[in-house]
């Protein structure tokens, strides 16, 4: 009786009590409770807010139908918002790019490219897989847009760099690596050699851990693993496992550490998603519910106005006027439009600089990686220029398909840049032949590259930032009655679910202050 109540003993009769969502509430209480991901909650606008308080909704001019500018109209059309969409290129979605047989492809100094690709064949030339937290999903569920598995990672892959012999499966390195690198802790540990950090019981369970996590046994030896793969795949026999290892140093010699942790990430673990046949059927659908009527295709912004009362925006052949106006556009494209809304804002918008990145669609009529390779989605790592391959998530034992010969970025993307289409694909074809083989040229149909840095309206494949300080804070307030949405102001850049959790930021806030003008 007299005996301290242990948050265990609690927690244990709270939940024969009350149940498991009492004792979660509990664990809450007493800081105990996992952390929750979850987007930050957000409340969209609704016509009842305007009708209880015997107002209109404003007209608001939005810049970009980018991912970004379509979640704005969308949000602020369910409260009856007149939005208006202003979009310089001929089409929508902005960085969602996906191309299908008979899609041009435009470059700034380069020829156009047109696809050739089969039916039913598509290459999503940018945004390409959803996180399972991502609040892109949320959308795909509202708007009714069917996903699917996007295989991330796969360990029937290959990793490659210029330290290896030759090729070799995911699995085949990662269980090296970790075989390795558990012998080594495991016969540290044993020794002695953390005895300052560990207890006598934490010895034993790192040991127990390690046992299992490299394959190592308890001699703690690691002579190789059934994890590394077959040379003939267990049956009726047991098969023949694959030759080795490799001694350490060799192991280590291949730099492979990027390529077998490159899932590890919060936002690129399994499992992912992606729309059920491109990604661009979320930006259809969010423009089929914004009205196709109210955006404004092949229509470049030429100068913004702010006025105490509205926005005036123009463009080439007129002006749309607005009682705001949600600027999306790429921050170094907006810096060159003339304004009046200060040079703070403009210096601000000039911090970020853009990204370059390509993508290489390879169309083959054998789907010769699910034939001869066993590959069913997933990515080769390398170290080459071509960064990767990607292997399709959809498809699978269809007649043709389509690889992803190289995502390159930044300096390797820059290489590619300066190419011509063709001098790309025969420069990827060379790398990518030394892990395929002959059949990785000789079995091609058709082809497009994509260079974000060469994209009309684009020009970067997204935005870094040197630091976020002055500036960032502040492109998040509204510039009078413009403000600024887009990934780059989130720290979710590159991603679709960045774009539009800026989107719903400025939405929230600009719904707010319309409420609080007076009528």
């Amino acid at each position: 009786m007299g005996e301290r109540l242990s948050r265990r003993s609690l927690l244990v009769g709270v939940g024969a009590a009350g149940g498991a969502a009492a004792m979660f509430a509990a664990m809450g209480a007493l800081g105990l409770a996992p952390v929750s991901h979850e987007t930050r909650a957000f409340t969209p606008p609704r016509p009842g807010d305007f009708s209880l308080r015997g107002r209109g909704a404003a007209r608001v001019v939005v810049i970009g139908a980018g991912v970004a500018g379509l979640t704005a109209a969308y949000e602020l059309g369910k409260a009856g918002y007149d939005c208006v969409v202003l979009e310089a290129a001929d089409r929508i979605g902005g960085r969602v790019l996906t191309l299908r047989g008979g899609d041009t492809l435009p470059e700034l100094n380069g020829a156009a490219q047109t696809a050739k690709f089969g039916d039913g064949v598509y290459f999503n030339a940018g945004a390409a897989r959803i996180a399972t937290w991502m609040v892109t999903l949320d959308y795909c569920r509202e708007l009714g847009v069917p996903i699917e598995t996007f295989v991330n990672s796969n360990a029937s892959a290959y990793v490659y760099t210029g330290d290896m012999r030759a090729p070799a499966r995911t699995r085949t390195v990662r269980a090296d690596m970790y075989g390795y690198i558990a012998e080594l802790l495991a016969k540290a540990t044993d020794a002695g050699a953390l005895d300052r950090r560990l207890t006598k019981d934490d010895r034993e369970r790192l040991l127990e851990f390690l046992s299992e996590f490299g394959d190592i046994g308890d001699t703690y030896d690691y002579r190789g693993s059934p994890r590394r793969g077959f040379d003939k795949p267990p049956g009726i026999e047991p098969g023949a496992p694959l030759p080795g290892p490799d001694p350490l140093s060799t192991v280590l010699s291949a730099g492979v550490g990027r390529a077998v942790t490159m899932d590890f990430g919060f936002e690129q673990a399994a499992p992912m998603f992606q729309p059920v046949g491109g990604m661009d059927a979320i930006t259809r659908a969010l423009a089929e519910a914004v009205g196709e009527h109210r955006i404004k295709l092949g229509t470049r912004v030429t100068r913004i106005t702010g006025r105490a009362d509205g926005v005036e925006v123009g463009y080439a052949g007129g002006t749309v006027t607005g009682d705001y106006c949600v600027a999306t556009l790429p921050p170094h494209l907006m810096a060159r439009i003339p304004h009046n809304l200060g040079t703070p804002v403009t210096d601000a918008l000039r911090v970020p600089q853009p990204m370059s990145a390509g993508k290489l669609a390879l169309e083959y009529g054998r789907r010769w990686w699910e034939l001869d390779d066993h590959i069913y989605g997933g990515a080769t790592e390398t170290d080459l220029d071509i960064t990767h391959i990607w292997y399709p998530s959809y498809g699978y034992h269809g007649q043709r398909g389509l690889v992803v010969g190289y995502y390159a970025v930044a300096e390797h993307a820059d290489v590619y840049a300066a190419l011509t289409h063709d001098e790309r694909r025969r420069r990827a074809l060379t790398q990518g032949k030394k892990i395929h083989g002959e059949k990785y040229r000789s079995d091609l149909l058709s082809s497009v590259s994509l260079e974000w840095r060469r994209q009309p309206h684009i020009e970067g494949a997204w935005m870094v930032w040197p630091s976020r300080g002055a500036p960032y804070d502040l492109l998040q307030r509204p510039a009078g009655r413009v403000y600024f949405a887009g990934d780059w102001l989130t720290r979710l850049i590159a991603w679709q679910a960045g774009a539009m959790e800026s989107a719903r930021k400025v939405v929230t806030e600009l719904h707010q202050r319309v409420l609080a003008e007076p009528a």
